[in-house]
């Protein structure tokens, strides 16, 4: 829809310093949740690993006791040994487990994600890049791996660690004990203190991150006309301004989390100086034995490993979750259903005229498009409408007086009271000047987008009473650009009729003379069309996309200005094959031609979003100034 004016392209989802899209733990529970069973059992694990660390130190100081007795150490040696191969065991099988589970996270975040992206209103994508949108599904979904990786259920087992450690520890000297959690305390404030900035800077890091898959792609995209323009050094320049951009937020989180990570190191380091000094003290006095000091400084080192394994997930999560804000920024938006009437089915919907398609009195303005109102542009647009009551002619109406004298029109609306009737089985042609809302008007057939004011009816339904799938079941599509997916010949045309054979592909491209595509490549309809079709060109694309809309054999096709790129010889046989499955089927045609124009059953002349006349080619040149101007030149475009 190049042809109309609009919406500039908006960043959302963004924010300020201390804004933007957040996540909060509750929402991350459902990605965990769907591997409870797997996690239940990790859950197990730790708490077995927890309690076969927690018998090493006691052990350590029965032996201790033991050779300062004199007697023999019996099994106790082999019960150590037989704990720390135990515990070694578990670590690993519980790692494993965690990995495989941490993907499983990412798959069904990255499956809901990429679900809901691509049932998103067309209007959001008009509003979002592209870059940013696959840097969610493919950058911000990783960072949930770390939430299980990087110590979260592993924290839950540690708890039961430190925990009884705690304990332990209270039941050997309470004093050391003591001195030890002050220090530890110091470092638990300083750790949750940091961790709100770890959340932030995370999220800004992966909306830069977001802002070069972006720039990366925009160049790929566009990188002939960029080479053509001799711009690579500027695309280049700004590209790296970009990875700069990520590079600096990427650092900021880096130089918090170096905060956090060495908290742990130097709580260990800090208690252990003091249980060392006081603790050598009190065997000094006898308040304890060097078994007990021994068996302390274990609990020691087993009560801080899960303190940093704490502080490790509260690193992880805190950046999860500032991914995860822009993750669910995407999955609360409505889908395209969501809001629809749904009340019938195409289908089994009753046709109550003998018009395919009907617009009547359909205004349409594009979401986010500035409201600007003055007198001036207000009376333009009713003349306008009021022009074409009095030069439509056949089944065309058009917006009433009141419709035109309304200080509701603006001069940011895109069709303005549009009126006409698309016979079922005929040919009708939409022509008028660049930016007179041609391709919007197909926009709003395929539901795209539904209508600002007024109704367009299928069969005498509203549009916005149907399913979607099943109205778009009944339409053929080709866009203005005529876009070729990445893949094969077959790949393409089966996009709209997955069920298709071998024999009708080729027919459908013989039908489209494209017949030379086939013998040029031995691999036949699994021949690669490239990146965007690449590999095609541009007349080649489009017979390819006008040959995907025939297989799929719709009773109404829609057709913008498909055969703009072909030469004559092509487009007489384009025309031959249109002709050929039109017959008992609706067209509506957007036209720069005056040869694709004549024969068309009906023409709709359109003029700054409204129109202007209606009738056949004769009809139109003797009473529409516009459309003999534009045949006289041929310039219907």
């Amino acid at each position: 829809m190049s042809e109309t004016t609009r919406p500039g392209r908006t960043r959302r989802g963004r924010s300020d310093d201390d804004g933007g899209p957040r996540a909060t733990f509750s929402q991350l529970l459902p990605y965990l949740f769907e591997h409870k069973k797997v996690l239940s059992f990790v859950v197990v694990l730790s708490v077995l690993g927890a309690a076969a660390s927690l018998a090493q130190p006691l052990i350590v100081s029965q032996v201790i006791t033991v050779v300062e007795a004199g007697d023999s150490l019996q099994f106790l040696v082999w019960a150590l040994v037989a704990l720390v191969v135990a515990s070694g065991l578990i670590t690993g099988f519980q790692h494993y487990l965690l990995q495989r589970t941490g993907e499983g996270v990412v798959l069904s975040s990255r499956r809901r994600l990429v679900s809901r992206m691509l049932n998103l209103p067309i209007s959001e994508f008009d509003t979002r890049r592209t870059g940013d949108l696959v840097s969610r599904v493919g950058s911000d979904t990783t960072l949930l791996r770390a939430v299980l990786t990087q110590g979260l259920v592993e924290a839950i087992g540690g708890s039961v660690t430190f925990v009884g450690a705690l304990i332990a520890m209270a039941i050997i000297d309470p004093v050391l004990l003591g001195l030890t959690v002050l220090v530890i305390a110091v470092s638990v404030v300083s750790v949750v203190t940091l961790s709100a900035r770890i959340r932030v800077a995370s999220r800004k890091a992966q909306e830069k991150v977001g802002d070069l898959a972006a720039a990366v792609e925009r160049s790929i995209t566009a990188v002939r006309t960029i080479r053509a323009a001799n711009a690579a050094d500027r695309e280049i320049a700004a590209v790296q301004k970009d990875a700069e951009g990520a590079w600096a937020m990427g650092i900021s989180v880096a130089k918090i989390s170096a905060l956090v990570v060495p908290i742990a190191g130097i709580a260990l380091q800090v208690s252990f100086l003091v249980v060392l000094g006081v603790g050598g003290f009190r065997v000094a006095s006898g308040s304890i034995t060097i078994a007990d000091l021994v068996a302390f400084i274990l609990f020691l080192f087993l009560m801080i490993t899960p303190l940093g394994q704490a502080f490790g997930a509260v690193t992880a999560v805190n950046q999860a979750l500032g991914a995860l804000g822009r993750i669910q920024e995407i999955i609360g938006l409505p889908i395209e259903t969501d809001g629809d009437a749904a009340i019938a089915k195409t289908a089994a919907a009753p046709m109550q005229s003998d018009a395919a398609i009907s617009f009547e009195n359909v205004h349409f303005r594009y979401a986010g498009q500035p409201v600007a109102e003055g007198p001036a542009t207000e009376k333009a647009g009713a003349t306008a409408i009021s022009a074409s009551t009095s030069t439509a002619t056949g089944s065309s109406t058009s917006a009433t007086k009141a419709d035109a004298d309304a200080p509701e029109a603006r001069d940011t609306t895109v069709l303005r009271g549009i009126s006409f009737a698309a016979p079922r089985g005929r040919r009708t042609a939409l022509v008028g000047p660049s930016g007179a809302g041609k391709s919007t008007i197909l926009a709003l057939i395929e539901r795209f987008y539904d209508p600002t004011d007024g109704v367009i009816r299928l069969g005498g339904v509203d549009l916005r009473a149907i399913d979607r799938d099943a109205l778009r079941a009944q339409i053929g599509y080709v866009e203005q650009d005529a876009p070729v997916l990445a893949g094969t010949l077959r790949e393409n045309l089966a996009l709209g009729a997955p069920g298709a054979t071998d024999a009708e592909c080729i027919q459908v491209l013989h039908d489209v003379n494209l017949t030379e595509v086939l013998d040029r490549n031995e691999l036949g309809l699994h021949a690669p069309v490239g990146e965007g079709g690449v590999m095609l060109s541009g007349g080649e694309r489009q017979r390819l996309a006008i040959a995907r809309a025939l297989l799929a054999a719709a009773p109404i096709l829609l057709l913008d200005e498909s055969t703009s790129s072909l030469d004559g010889m092509n487009e007489q046989l384009l025309r031959k094959a249109i002709d050929a499955v039109a017959v008992d089927r609706t067209l509506i045609v957007i036209a720069h031609r005056l040869s694709t124009v004549v024969d068309s059953d009906q023409i709709v002349v359109l003029d700054h979003g409204g129109v202007v006349g209606v009738g056949t080619h004769s009809e139109l040149v003797a009473s529409t100034p516009l459309y003999r101007d534009l045949a006289k030149h041929q310039l219907l475009v």
